[in-house]
């Protein structure tokens, strides 16, 4: 009975979410094809034309014609890759950055709208079984994840406990921290939910196959003009695929863009792969001493980024 039920699954989720009728259910002029290719674009490293046919599995011709309408109503750009003058690399103009940001909007809308429809206590186990069905499928088409499947997004609810979470796990694991080291991480995220300043502010959650395997902070620092940098880690097996390096450039970027002058760090000599991320991106050791924290002997460094004498 399991292919007539994953079918029936399959009619009733279609309907349910209004698939074959996209464009009326978030009231705009997309399909749900349409939508999706917005949506690689705007949130998927992966632009050139081969690499969208791929990831999607959708027929050549079929994606062409779709990308020139886009071309036509002003949404995209098409130009020869940087990588391969062979192949057609394709961007997001203002106006379809926008068309995909509305877009995107309007269905976490009508997401959450079909979710208030569900009760509170089911919807852990609503969430549980959808990954459930990811994890499941996705272990029988499974290959070894690429530089090019990460994403960095925004963090969602559920986001920031994770992290706190995670750091606590993870540094236990790695280095013997004791509850001190989850406690500070608690407190620094605390702070962050509580009072932060989204025009200055950030926290950036690396994501790989809709699962998150990093993050990173940049929030002021208590000096005028000056951002810190908090927070970076990566899941064990999500390393090597230049994760860490991804999170750090965009918190300089943006640190930058927002006109910050110097961007700092503290952070311990143990953390080698950490270190040599930020020497990559320009940043100097400016002091260091020993310290008794976590449950263990350390060497506390800090680092400085001047922003405004260095580029990427």
């Amino acid at each position: 009975m399991t292919v007539p039920e994953i079918r029936a699954f399959n009619r009733f989720y279609t309907n349910l979410i209004g698939a074959l009728d996209y464009s009326r259910q978030l009231h705009a002029p997309y399909t749900l094809t349409e939508s999706r290719v917005l949506y690689e674009l705007a949130h998927s490293p992966r632009t050139d034309t081969a690499d969208l046919r791929t990831e999607l599995s959708l027929d050549s011709g079929y994606l062409s014609r779709l990308l020139t309408k886009f071309e036509k109503d002003g949404l995209i750009e098409r130009t020869p890759s940087e990588k391969d003058t062979r192949r057609r690399s394709v961007t997001l103009t203002a106006r379809g950055r926008e068309t995909a940001d509305l877009l995107d909007e309007r269905s976490r809308d009508s997401v959450g709208s079909l979710l208030s429809t569900v009760p509170p206590a089911d919807r852990a186990r609503l969430t549980g079984a959808m990954r459930d069905i990811r994890a499941i499928l996705s272990d029988a088409r499974r290959r070894p994840p690429r530089r090019a499947d990460v994403l960095l997004r925004e963090p969602r609810p559920g986001d920031l406990g994770w992290i706190v979470q995670r750091n606590a796990v993870l540094y236990t694991a790695e280095y013997g921290w004791n509850t001190d080291y989850e406690g500070l991480v608690a407190r620094i995220v605390a702070d962050f939910a509580e009072d932060h300043d989204p025009h200055l502010e950030r926290v950036w959650i690396a994501e790989v196959d809709g699962r998150q395997v990093g993050s990173v902070m940049c929030v002021r620092d208590e000096a005028p003009g000056t951002a810190r940098l908090r927070l970076l880690f990566v899941e064990p097996d999500a390393r090597g695929l230049g994760i860490g390096d991804r999170l750090v450039s965009s918190c300089v970027e943006f640190a930058r863009g927002v006109g910050y002058r110097e961007m700092v760090l503290w952070t311990n000599d143990v953390l080698t792969s950490a270190r040599l991320i930020y020497l990559r991106h320009g940043f100097v050791l400016a002091d260091e001493r020993p310290h008794r924290s976590f449950g263990a002997d350390l060497v506390g460094q800090d680092w400085r980024l001047d922003l405004l004498g260095t580029q990427e």
